[in-house]
């Protein structure tokens, strides 16, 4: 389900605006399983034009590409098939901005979440979120080859710990996210299952390692589901999906210590419904938080304190749609893209880099269950 013009893979790119050119490309990941009502087709690329119109260029269907990530040449884009045990590698048409597919392994794990490349570009560190007979919950590590493909699994790690006491939503431990903070040294995991969040080191041969710090610990039935690092300063902000919170721990870069220093709530006081967090990400100054919250369905905006490292409430922004699984800032930062999985649709907020205020929505994109959007 896909609005817009719908040209083949191979037809031109659509131009636009005054350069008669894309200024650039939007991968954006569909859920797709049918039993979970699901309505996508797979990856989809969209061209963006010198006015901001989004075209859809390629459509790639596979099953549940849930989340997306460039490897760090830019040359590649890997995604992770949610609700299944695999990650495809495919490269990226520096012209055009299309892709090939190129490969599809194994990740030794069911529901592999989330992603990311180490800063060599030579293993891609996946978080697998299920518990099965075949396969535990764990995060595991697979091998890049110079070419971008895919290779085997060399490692893998189950985390420890007591699980929570939510009786549906943390029967085992259930890694979220893996993370790396911004010297490239430590891999963040928070682990919805167990309410903690770990901290994880790779070393040079792919092998995984907890460090000496105690894990951080969240309040029972928080659920941490992802985490995002403070770009200059020692500090990390975490959305907690089942309590809809946020934490701001202090981060050591020494140590990869975390510890958590405030609570705050990602909803309204006055909403008293039920209320599943999402996504949360910072702006490129530092100053800004934002979080996102599914059933209540609003973007919730905050203001950082670099001395303290406390959150303060900057007021919430309807999401124009339900489902707010997944948000992201442009590329320049003037923009939030929100994908509403339930609704089907890709949202484009006007930000205030000033103030942080998020508003004046418009639909850019029309495209079943979207759950991540990356832009080249």
């Amino acid at each position: 389900m896909v609005g817009m013009a719908t040209p083949a893979a191979g037809d031109q790119l659509p131009t636009g605006g005054s350069t008669g050119k894309p200024i650039r490309h939007a991968y954006v990941g569909c859920r797709t399983t049918r039993a979970r009502n699901a309505r996508g087709n797979g990856l989809t690329v969209f061209a963006i034009d010198a006015k901001g119109s989004w075209t859809q260029q390629q459509l790639f269907e596979c099953e549940n590409p849930a989340f997306l990530a460039f490897d760090r040449t830019g040359r590649m884009l890997y995604a992770v098939h949610g609700d299944m045990t695999d990650v495809s590698a495919f490269r990226i048409d520096k012209r055009t901005g299309g892709l090939q597919f190129v490969n599809k392994t194994t990740t030794n794990g069911r529901n592999p979440v989330h992603l990311a490349p180490d800063p060599t570009n030579r293993f891609l560190v996946v978080a697998n979120h299920v518990k099965t007979e075949e396969y535990p919950s764990n995060v595991s590590v697979l091998t890049i080859a110079r070419d971008g493909s895919l290779g085997a699994v060399l490692d893998t790690m189950e985390l420890p710990g007591k699980i929570g006491p939510h009786r549906t939503e943390q029967p085992f431990s259930k890694p979220h996210q893996v993370l790396f903070d911004p010297s490239g040294r430590f891999i963040a995991v928070p682990d919805k299952g167990l309410d903690r969040i770990f901290t994880l080191t790779l070393t040079p041969d792919g092998k995984l390692q907890r460090v000496a710090a105690e894990s951080a610990k969240a309040r029972e039935s928080s659920g941490p589901r992802h985490v995002i690092f403070h770009p200059t300063l020692p500090f990390l902000f975490v959305i907690n999906e089942l309590s809809s919170t946020v934490l701001s721990c202090k981060f050591d870069p020494a140590t990869g210590e975390i510890r958590p220093i405030q609570e705050i709530s990602a909803i309204p006081d006055t909403y008293t419904g039920p209320s599943r967090a999402a996504e949360i990400d910072i702006s490129t100054d530092g100053r800004f938080v934002y979080a996102s919250n599914r059933v209540e369905d609003s973007i919730a905006s905050y203001t950082f304190d670099g001395v303290t490292g406390r959150l303060a409430h900057n007021g919430w922004t309807k999401s124009m749609g339900q489902t707010p699984r997944f948000f992201n800032l442009s590329p320049a930062g003037n923009a939030m893209f929100v994908a509403n999985e339930e609704s089907d649709t890709i949202v484009r907020f006007l930000r205030h880099a000033d103030n942080g205020v998020v508003a004046r929505g418009e639909v850019v994109a029309k495209t079943g269950s979207p759950t991540c959007i990356l832009f080249a």
